[in-house]
């Protein structure tokens, strides 16, 4: 596995203040992001957002997106707005699926985002690609889930490795228990630091 480098860059939701959030690049750089601020979404920090879409490049242009652990679907919204062609939002919290549609629905790209009321691991053993476009996929689940949930979760990751097509990439964030190394494919990763968060991201040279 390449060496981890450090960046200094890193039940229902009631109604409450929104959190700032924005999308960072592309089309819809500047707009905001509806976020209640509920702890069940953690949603990537603006900075390492920045970071990881940086890193990713030309890459997410022209793919299709699949965000595992959706949130507020901040990593699918934001990779649309620098040219993904489409985006399935997964997330087991009924009322934060329907905050992603509601967001789709005022920057207008209602049409290329889809929410998924649903378990991130049962979806993904039924999935099926539509066409050959590359995936960009994100899986930034609860950090706990590499600890309770390991075997899952590897299981998980080596099912979209073995899925995706060509040229795509698949990014994983963690905490620092979770141990890269262990991931399938252990030297391809890149993995970078933006404490507390560790980002891992593989380019999937060949497809299946």
């Amino acid at each position: 596995m390449k060496k981890a480098r450090r960046n200094t860059a890193k039940g229902e939701a009631d109604p409450q203040p929104v959190v700032g959030l924005r999308i960072i690049g592309g089309s819809l750089r500047g707009r905001k992001l509806e976020y209640s601020g509920d702890f069940r979404t953690r949603p990537m920090k603006d900075r390492v957002r920045e970071a990881v879409f940086n890193l990713l490049g030309y890459a997410v242009k022209g793919s299709r997106v699949i965000d595992l652990f959706a949130g507020t679907g901040a990593m699918a919204i934001e990779a649309i707005s620098r040219g993904a062609v489409s985006a399935i939002c997964i997330e087991r919290h009924y009322p934060t699926t329907k905050l992603i549609e509601r967001t789709a629905a005022e920057l207008g790209i209602a049409g290329q985002v889809k929410a998924v009321f649903g378990d991130a691991f049962l979806w993904s053993r039924s999935y099926e690609a539509i066409d050959d476009a590359p995936l960009t996929v994100f899986c930034s689940p609860p950090y706990d889930f590499f600890v309770d949930r390991n075997a899952e979760m590897l299981e998980l990751i080596q099912r979209w490795i073995e899925r995706c097509p060509a040229q795509s990439e698949i990014v994983v964030e963690a905490d620092e228990r979770f141990d890269f190394s262990s991931l399938p494919c252990p030297e391809s990763w890149d993995v970078r630091e933006y404490a507390p968060a560790f980002v891992g991201i593989l380019d999937v040279k060949s497809g299946p």
